[in-house]
């Protein structure tokens, strides 16, 4: 069977959590191929909220195995905590069960947050990721195989340490790496986590010669790619489809499916240009904070706010190449008079369909917009009766107000992307599909 893959199209927080819960239930593996714990999922099962940093969303589907791929940085620590509440909840032990450790994957350190913490430039969550990276490119990066040769070696952990203070040293941190603490840190790596780290690639490459669903699971977003974002002000790792095989440690050929997931709207977490931006303290920028409660699971930050931005998710699509688009938070747009849909930029007097690659010229870019009318706010209940009636009765879109749905149709044509699934609430129940779609089943019934 293929393998599919879920992405966020805009600049991450777009909601893929729930989008991954959806298809788990007919996965038999989920994967993270990217990223650390700077990401944040999601998931809203009744009363139940999960929020996820470093374990696959895929972990409340009890028969999906879980991997932390090749492409990660992983902090021991985080993951640990998130294990812990896992098995506070459901009194479940996934780790060397059904959840498995790349042995590629990079071992994020305390020394990693420390130096994390002197950016004051691109505003990024100070989880030690993008050092942790960095070590990698640099190949001193210590992976989690790596670990036992590494203590055996007395030189390496002398010139290590010697390495980890000098670069404190140089970003004004005053903390000190100790011999002591680094090597009992990887002993109780080892012992912690030894049961759980495999050769994930195998393990996935003989599922998929098996026929069995993989999904492959991003972190952040399209515009936060290193390479093909909006840099500098991006994430450190390839977010884009290109990466969710490699990261996984399989080739692109399994992919038969690649959904994007975009908000009705458009968000964006910390330092950058955001054309369609609009003030966080008054008027639809506002209204979008609220009720959409835009914070950041991971950090908690107000995440800034904008109209659906048309030229990104273009960007976006070339790319990437979705097969599909999850537009999510639509209900949020509920009780707003008028919708803006960003067609394209001004630039220095002249109208642009293309996101210019310079930071600085982005950030001179005014939207050029089209309106449409808005539609009535709709309780929580109101939206999931809507979804069960569209499910129930097979009637797809149409159950949406008409106001609503040509705004729908509207970003499909712009876009020439299918919307396959449309989200109205953070409840697992309250999606609706296309018809006949990848989304178009029934919601698992989840309990703890």
């Amino acid at each position: 069977m293929p393998a599919s893959v879920v992405l966020g199209a805009q600049w991450g927080d777009e909601g893929k959590g729930k989008a991954i819960d959806q298809l788990a239930a007919d996965s038999t593996w989920a994967v993270r191929f990217q990223g650390g714990n700077n990401a944040g999922h999601t998931i809203v099962l009744g009363d139940t909220t999960l929020k996820l940093h470093q374990i696959p969303s895929g972990v409340t589907s009890p028969n999906c195995n879980l991997i932390l791929g090749d492409g990660m940085v992983i902090d021991p620590w985080v993951l640990e905590e998130e294990l812990d509440r896992w098995y506070a909840l459901t009194k479940e032990r996934p780790e060397g069960e059904r959840l498995f450790i790349s042995e590629r994957a990079s071992v994020i350190l305390p020394f990693h947050r420390l130096y994390d913490s002197a950016d004051k430039v691109v505003g990024t969550t100070g989880r030690g990721i993008g050092p942790a990276y960095r070590d990698r490119i640099e190949r001193v990066g210590i992976r989690f195989v790596d670990i036992p040769y590494f203590l055996d070696d007395e030189a390496k952990v002398k010139e290590t340490i010697s390495r980890m203070n000098k670069q404190l040293d140089s970003v004004g941190v005053s903390e000190r790496v100790e011999k002591e603490d680094l090597v009992s840190h990887l002993r109780w790596i080892l012992e912690r986590y030894g049961g759980a780290i495999r050769q994930t690639g195998r393990m996935i490459h003989r599922a998929l010669e098996e026929g069995e669903n993989v999904l492959l699971e991003g972190a952040q977003g399209a515009m936060l790619d290193i390479d093909q974002g909006t840099y500098p002000f991006v994430t450190s790792s390839v977010t884009s489809r290109a990466n969710a095989t490699h990261g996984a440690g399989i080739h692109p050929g399994h992919v038969e499916n690649c959904f994007g997931i975009s908000k009705a709207y458009t968000t964006r977490v910390g330092n950058g240009p955001f054309p369609t931006e609009l003030p966080y303290e008054e008027g639809p920028g506002n209204h979008m904070a609220m009720v959409g409660h835009e914070f950041g699971t991971t950090t908690g930050r107000p995440r800034r706010t904008g109209w659906m931005d048309m030229v990104s998710l273009s960007d976006s699509h070339r790319v990437n190449g979705y097969t599909g688009i999850v537009l999510t938070k639509l209900d949020v747009l509920g009780g707003l008079d008028e919708l803006m849909l960003c067609t394209g930029y001004e630039l220095d007097g002249q109208t642009v369909d293309y996101m210019p690659t310079s930071c600085e010229e982005l950030a001179r870019c005014k939207p050029v917009y089209e309106r449409h009318p808005g539609f009535p706010a709709l309780s929580e209940e109101e939206w999931i009766a809507m979804a069960e009636l569209s499910r129930s009765e097979g009637q797809g879109y149409e159950v949406l107000p008409e106001e609503a749905l040509s705004y729908v149709r509207r970003i499909e044509q712009l876009s020439g992307i299918p919307i396959v699934s449309i989200g109205v609430g953070p409840d697992r129940r309250a999606s609706i599909a296309s018809r006949g779609g990848p989304f178009d089943t029934e919601p698992e019934v989840t309990t703890f």
